[in-house]
């Protein structure tokens, strides 16, 4: 296990990763120490070819409450109050940077990681921890656990961290509207009655759930989980018509794969398939 300021990393022997975000004791902001911890094991996974699926998660009471508004506060106190007239960075200015550094690649990491990611939400998910929980491919939370957009009604701010993105998509405008505005929590029952997540566990099986969960998407053949990926954002965009003619253009190259011409011996052999690691 590696255990970076602000994180924890491990692989264990069938291939599985598990990143913990590793701040408890503040409830696991999104600090600039966890920042880099997820950037760089994020790296590790790239790097790393024996890894084959990888778990997100948090250890304490809850999965992410957000922002780090201490050091917001900071900053703010810092600030020179003569920012503008000086060339200073606003605290707006400071943050805007931070976002393009670090957070937003951190959700750009886990949206093209080449491996599935399994996010294990073991409490609440808040603002910004709203949308890295979200990140991930498969998302499973605890029965304790909530998910709450405190933007708005809060601080008179938008969504980040890609919720805004993801949101709508997975609940439809009209429910991804309310909860943003109004700031209400979302129970983890509900949102999986949302379509929000794939299930909710009990609290002292998420661990086990998830890792089970990691075990079945590392078997898949690598590639056919970043084409799904990429198959799905294209739908976001596409007609009907356009997105029927991207489906045949990547079956047709894929049914020549290697991928496909294992699977097919699998059926006919009535064995179960067996897909090549990470290239």
């Amino acid at each position: 296990m590696i255990n970076e300021t602000g994180v924890l990393f491990d692989v264990d022997e069938g291939g599985i990763a598990t990143l913990t975000l590793n701040e408890p004791a503040r409830l696991n902001p999104i600090t600039t120490a966890i920042q880099q911890g997820c950037l760089n094991a994020l790296q590790r996974v790239r790097d790393d070819k024996t890894i084959r699926a990888m778990v997100l998660t948090a250890k304490g009471k809850a999965f992410c409450v957000g922002a780090d508004l201490t050091e917001f506060a900071r900053w703010a106190k810092n600030a020179d109050p003569a920012a503008a007239e000086t060339g200073q960075p606003s605290l707006g200015q400071q943050v805007g940077t931070m976002m393009e550094q670090t957070a937003n690649l951190i959700i750009e990491g886990l949206n093209c990681l080449p491996v599935p990611v399994v996010c294990a939400v073991n409490g609440p998910a808040v603002g910004g921890g709203f949308g890295l929980a979200l990140a991930g491919d498969v998302v499973i939370a605890a029965r304790s656990a909530y998910f709450y957009l405190p933007f708005v009604p809060a601080l008179g701010l938008v969504p980040d961290m890609g919720a805004s993105w993801r949101l709508p998509r997975a609940v439809g405008q009209a429910r991804a509207m309310g909860l943003t505005l109004l700031g209400d929590r979302l129970g983890a029952q509900q949102a999986v009655d949302w379509g929000l997540i794939w299930a909710c566990a009990e609290d002292a099986q998420l661990a086990a759930d998830a890792l089970k969960i990691a075990q079945r998407l590392a078997a898949l053949p690598a590639h056919a989980v970043q084409e799904t990926r990429a198959l799905f954002r294209a739908s976001a965009v596409n007609t009907l018509a356009q997105q029927l003619a991207h489906e045949k253009s990547r079956q047709g190259e894929l049914i020549d794969g290697a991928s496909f011409a294992e699977g097919l011996a699998a059926f006919a052999g009535k064995r179960a398939a067996e897909f090549m690691p990470r290239s």
